[in-house]
């Protein structure tokens, strides 16, 4: 599985960016998809994460810091999964990364993610 992230760019706070992560290979339906961040200085942190639990379905899963102000979602026929980010604040600069992994378990732990995107920076001013 390949992943390609794209989207980030520079916003003022309030604003809105939408992230998108597009993914080679098969299988795309089945996978649980994860959005991290890091900004500098600090860990790669958990965002929101969309599991695959059996065919067709699929759960959403947001950090508190994030929750009723980001969705994530997917299109399997795109193989592409979004990250709508609204009501932006200077916090939430950061590089945020695509990853990908099998099963739904465990989906806030980057260590149990088996592919990664290549980051798209997100900068929010004040």
């Amino acid at each position: 599985v390949q992943l390609q992230a794209s989207g980030g760019g520079l916003v003022q706070a309030g604003g809105s960016l939408r992230l998108s992560c597009a993914a080679s290979g098969r299988a795309f339906s089945s996978l649980t998809m994860g959005w991290f961040r890091q900004a500098p200085g600090k860990e790669r942190e958990f965002v929101a994460a969309i599991t695959w639990n059996g065919p067709s379905t699929y759960y959403a899963y947001y950090a508190d810091s994030v929750k009723g102000r980001f969705t994530i979602s997917r299109d399997n026929a795109k193989n592409t999964v979004y990250l709508q980010m609204n009501s932006l604040k200077p916090e939430d600069t950061a590089v945020y990364y695509c990853a990908a992994k099998y099963y739904s378990s465990d989906y806030r732990s980057a260590s149990e993610y088996g592919y990664w995107g290549q980051g798209t920076l997100v900068t929010v001013s004040s």
